[in-house]
């Protein structure tokens, strides 16, 4: 069962122990590689003195880079065979002269640190498989989720199956972490899989799409729904124009709007309980920390954090989904579990607990009739913590044995160790993301593992009283470098590479203008770094402006900078430097922005900037957005080494617990289709 190596090592290792130590001793010890993970913003770009691609690259790297098409300098860091140029060592390379020696020896040990990607790996069970997943349950599902789905729904079974083999306790149910709208549960409920999933999502707007996907993948009956058809159409819109009555005697303002029916008749609102006479009900959910609750007519209702809203039972096959409304915080299932018990009385006694809102199953004989509950919890793409809580869940409960589990959204990841105990010169420490981020000491944060955050840093005592003895520990990754490690530099093609290049580039000189006029300050301090933080939404710098009583939402600890976010623009915005700059301005002046800054502050500062300014603004950088290009590169390929720091911190830390048996990763996906694809398998004893 598993894999023969319980990690996917690259070729140059044989041994997992000598892999995890060599990569956490390149990972806390190459300085050009904390600084590409976690120290460079694209924002200091241009804003930055010294510069800031000067600051970082060897002079010769920029000699040679500087010629260099940027699909050469992606084909030489990910690509090319670097044997080459040591068994052959000539004077050229495509038409060009060979790479610097010390930046082919970076090249090659970032390389060496990346886990393996290929699917499916050698020797494994999932060759030569062919496509198993129905036209029908694919509906909704784009190219990449139905790869995405089908692949795991297999690998799911065969991993069920094996246990089985083993002469364990075969699995019961499956509970799928963040089902969302519950695709990979619907392949695996629907033959030929027929499994028993238990679906818990935090978000009632998910259960209930998912819901109407179930009825149109025609694995759960259409519900019949009597209504007055007149008055259906008179709410839908399918009535005449409104007919405008003046009222005598009336100022020329009092207008009454009579609604006219199909027939000429006065039609009434439809009552609210009619469940489709509204496509957006009136009452709606509340959430916050502790949980969502619903609102009706403005009064909160207080309602249980865990509720079992639906057993829904397919009409094809055995198998069934349980959809269930709850908050994962720290993997306890208890709540999640004896929701599946209570479904089980259902069955046995026909009677639904009080206490529970649960909705009568058509078909209960499809259901496993077992009091006895053995789970396996699995996930497809669960953000940040997710699957941290998705893991602890094998120790927790003890209704689970086995989990399978595949992670993306690094940057979401809470932080446990706080910052560094020494000064690292690539973190710049007022930016107010890397600040709050660093000192959130969640429990629930990165590292995981007992050797992550035990393991010696190498350090350069600051004082004399200061021991060598004793010197810092615990690996960190800032969110910087946790939002470079999702990116997927091995699928960038050239147009792909161009658009986002430019994207890039339009922003930092955009915060090269706001420097200009005010907007923006730029680092002072020699000490200062270089670093900054990556908003998931968008890039985010930091502003002069203070709110009047000089404290805000996103100030900086000293109290003077916020955060400016421009967030996604309308395509056209990217057509060309100056559509971007008139959208971004709009956007942050905007009176409904949700920006922190005030629009005033911002439209004071930008008021007179001309097309002519732009366009040279534009004119002056365009040699250097080939450097940004580059630097770019180097950051999303070298993050490829961050991304196995918290794979295998997760591996490591199943490994450091008495319980679990085994523990191995392992690529379940094509990368060029999902590159985040290694699976996180844990079986308990």
């Amino acid at each position: 069962m598993g894999p023969d190596l319980p990690l996917p090592l690259p070729v140059e290792f044989s041994s997992v122990d000598g892999y995890v130590e060599s990569l956490l001793n390149f990972t806390t010890s190459s300085w050009l590689l904390q600084t590409l993970c976690g120290g460079v913003h694209v924002l200091d770009f241009y804003t930055r003195s010294p510069d800031l691609y000067a600051a970082i690259l060897p002079e010769s790297w920029r000699a040679w880079f500087k010629d260099r098409d940027i699909m050469d300098v992606l084909d030489l860091l990910m690509r090319e065979d670097l044997t080459q140029f040591t068994e052959n060592a000539g004077s050229s390379w495509r038409d060009g002269p060979v790479p610097p020696d010390d930046l082919l020896q970076y090249i090659r040990e970032v390389r060496r640190h990346l886990l393996a990607r290929d699917f499916p790996p050698p020797a494994s069970k999932l060759e030569n498989q062919k496509p198993n997943i129905a036209r029908h349950i694919a509906v909704g599902m784009k190219v990449k989720k139905v790869h995405e789905v089908d692949n795991f729904a297999r690998y799911v079974d065969t991993l069920t199956a094996d246990i089985a083999v083993t002469g364990r306790k075969p699995i019961t149910h499956l509970v799928d972490f963040g089902s969302g709208q519950n695709y990979l549960g619907r392949a695996l409920a629907a033959p030929p899989y027929s499994k028993h999933l238990v679906a818990v999502e935090s978000k009632p707007h998910n259960i209930e799409g998912a819901k109407d996907m179930d009825v149109k993948a025609k694995l759960a009956p259409k519900p019949i729904i009597m209504r007055n058809k007149k008055e259906f159409r008179a709410k839908m819109g399918k009535t005449k124009k409104l007919k405008k009555i003046r009222i005598r005697g009336e100022s020329e303002s009092t207008v009454l709007e009579e609604p006219t029916g199909v027939n000429g008749d006065l039609t009434t609102d439809l009552p609210s309980e009619d469940p489709v006479s509204d496509s957006k009900p009136k009452d709606f959910a509340q959430c916050d920390e502790d949980g969502c609750a619903p609102i009706q007519n403005g009064q909160t209702l207080k309602v249980d954090k865990t509720v079992t809203t639906n057993l829904q039972i397919y009409t094809e096959g055995h198998g069934s989904v349980q959809y269930v409304e709850h908050i994962i915080k720290d993997g306890d299932l208890a709540p999640v579990i004896n929701q599946v018990l209570d479904s089980t009385q259902i069955q046995e006694e026909g009677s639904i607990p009080a206490s529970k809102v649960i909705e009568e199953p058509s078909n209960l004989s499809a259901v496993p009739k077992t009091a006895d509950v053995n789970a396996m919890v699995i996930s497809l793409h669960s953000c940040g913590n997710l699957v941290h809580h998705g893991l602890r869940s094998l120790l927790l409960n003890p209704s689970v044995s086995a989990v399978a589990m595949v992670g993306c959204c690094y940057n979401l990841l809470t932080e446990r160790l706080g910052p560094p105990t020494y000064k690292l010169p690539t973190l710049r420490p007022n930016h107010p993301r890397l600040t709050s981020t660093s000192n959130s000491f969640d429990p629930h944060g990165f590292p995981m593992s007992k050797r992550l955050e035990d393991y010696p840093l190498p350090h350069t005592p600051l004082s004399a009283s200061e021991s060598p003895d004793d010197p810092p520990r615990g690996v960190r990754l800032n969110i910087t470098a946790r939002m470079m490690a999702v990116q997927a530099p091995f699928n960038w093609g050239s147009e792909e590479s161009e658009l986002f290049f430019s994207r890039h580039f339009f922003r930092a000189l955009l915060q090269r203008i706001f420097l200009d006029r005010g907007v923006v300050s730029a680092p002072v301090a020699a000490d200062d770094g270089i670093g900054g933080g990556v908003s998931a939404s968008g890039h985010t710098s930091r502003v002069n402006w203070t709110p009047p009583n000089g404290r805000g939402p996103g100030l900086s600890s000293d109290g003077k900078y916020t955060p400016l976010t421009i967030g996604t623009l309308r395509k056209f915005a990217y057509s060309d430097f100056l559509s971007y700059v008139r959208a971004a301005v709009g956007k942050l002046t905007s009176p409904n922005t949700f920006c922190e800054v005030d629009p005033g502050f911002i439209k004071e500062k930008m008021d007179g900037l001309t097309d002519e300014e732009v366009w040279a603004y534009e004119e002056k950088y365009k040699e250097k957005k080939h450097e940004l290009s580059v630097m770019w590169s180097l950051m999303a390929f070298s993050a490829g080494v961050v991304e196995a720091v918290v794979v295998v911190d997760r591996w490591l830390w199943l490994q450091e617990q008495e319980e679990v048996e085994r523990a191995w990763v392992e690529p379940v996906f094509e990368y060029k289709l999902s590159p985040r694809n290694l699976v996180v398998v844990g079986i308990k004893k």
